[in-house]
């Protein structure tokens, strides 16, 4: 169907709307950020940039420290949850065992708990294990938040992967373990990219686990860390945007690598319901 001019430029004055909507307030912050350190507060445009803004954010803030640890936990919770989601969805989409839709249904139920439901006694239950305050009291929690997702997202994807190639692969003999990470697994890659990405965003993201289950300053992930940071600097608005953009730019930098895997992992999502 062929689409008249007045809808294009209806299509485009909306697009060109939201996109504006969220890109000025993403200006203003890096405006912001290179506005010589003032106390004053409001948005003004700078007649001088100073990017020292950053290292001396990144000085007082040991930001450093914070980094290193939200990398740590990310890394080790899209690993353990991309290797549990792959195993997991494609038992749930091409092995059939007892109870098998319940117990699927049952795991997506997680997808509906908010964190803030199972805090205090997650955190008693970790602190009766002796994990908290180390690395596991905040990968192990993000890793059961995320692997409903994860299982719900690689059991859709294996579903719609064609039964003639995984039916060849067992007549040669293929096991189901070899069929899955040499057959279903490589063809898969931008959909499994696209979900490892998801869950970055949102283990780094993460505020309340960190909050709750540790208290060295060495285990602080970034958000906690620039929490920390806004509670002393509250007034030092050029430090905060600098703050802020210190943290969000490994997120940004990681989407902006792996954003066409991210796109045709979506519309491969999106056209395989």
């Amino acid at each position: 169907m062929k689409i008249s001019l007045p809808e294009k430029l209806v299509t485009y004055l909306v697009l060109t709307f939201f996109a504006a909507f969220a890109l000025v307030p993403l200006l203003g912050v890096v405006i912001t950020a290179v506005t010589p350190s003032s106390t004053s507060g409001g948005f003004q445009i700078p007649r001088s940039i100073d990017l020292g803004n950053f290292v001396e954010a990144w000085n007082r803030g040991h930001f450093a420290s914070y980094l290193l640890s939200s990398i740590t936990v990310v890394v080790a919770v899209v690993v353990i949850t991309t290797v549990l989601s792959v195993l997991a969805g494609f038992a749930f989409a091409r092995l059939r065992f007892f109870g098998s839709n319940i117990i699927f249904f049952v795991i997506l139920a997680g997808l509906l708990l908010p964190a803030e439901a199972f805090i205090i006694p997650l955190y008693y239950n970790l602190r009766s294990a002796h994990i908290t305050d180390s690395y596991w009291a905040l990968i192990l929690p993000q890793v059961a938040q995320s692997l409903a997702f994860g299982i719900f997202w690689m059991r859709n994807q294996f579903m719609t992967f064609p039964n003639e190639v995984i039916e060849a692969a067992r007549l040669d003999g293929a096991s189901d373990l070899r069929t899955l990470w040499q057959i279903i697994v490589p063809p898969s890659a931008p959909s499994i990219m696209t979900m490892c990405l998801l869950i970055s965003m949102w283990t780094w993201n993460e505020f309340l686990i960190p909050l709750v289950m540790v208290t060295r300053d060495d285990l602080r992930t970034a958000p906690l860390g620039l929490a920390f940071f806004q509670g002393q600097h509250a007034t030092d608005y050029a430090l905060l945007a600098a703050a802020g953009i210190i943290i969000a730019a490994p997120i940004v930098i990681l989407y902006f690598f792996l954003q066409k895997r991210f796109i045709s992992g979506m519309l491969g999502g999106i056209s395989s319901r």
